[in-house]
């Protein structure tokens, strides 16, 4: 499948999180993103180095100034199961704005596009690393990584395209 691009409507899919009684939840994309300005990123792996000292605290360094610009919503997301996604979300104290969900199966992940397969290292598969400006569903900007760079998907570039 071809990776998601501007213009397209982003696909519905379910990804999951842990409840405030820690039972794991599935919502819908489009509940989340229907008739909102949304940015969807996404990363290879929780507590992976790059994904965790750079990717996720740029939003929630820049989640302020995200939302001013008008922002309704910033998701992150991995292929990992919502307890680890829950685990890594409570390593960021100082996080108020971004939602951490996750696509265990990585089924959305390949619904979009964005898998890369390294099973050979031990990882399965994974998603690229990106990051969408979706509004109202209908991708807007599409920053997908090649290789292991953290450089268009950044929050930064997200407030550039703002």
């Amino acid at each position: 499948m071809a990776p998601i691009t501007v213009g397209d409507v982003i696909p519905d899919g379910a990804l999951t999180y842990l409840d405030d009684q820690n039972h794991p939840q599935q919502l819908s994309l489009h509940s989340l993103a229907a008739g909102k300005k949304v940015i969807l990123f996404g990363v290879p792996g929780a507590f992976t180095p790059g994904c965790s000292m750079k990717h996720v605290p740029g939003f929630i360094e820049k989640a302020e100034e995200l939302k001013s610009k008008g922002v309704d919503e910033i998701l992150c997301m991995s292929v990992n199961d919502p307890y680890v996604m829950k685990a890594w979300e409570k390593t960021y104290p100082e996080n108020k704005r971004v939602k951490f969900l996750g696509d265990g199966s990585a089924k959305y992940t390949q619904t979009l596009g964005l898998e890369f397969d390294i099973s050979q290292g031990g990882f399965g598969t994974r998603c690229q690393r990106f990051a969408l400006l979706l509004d109202d569903l209908k991708v807007k900007v599409a920053n997908i990584e090649a290789g292991g760079e953290i450089s268009a998907s950044t929050a930064e570039e997200m407030l550039k395209a703002l």
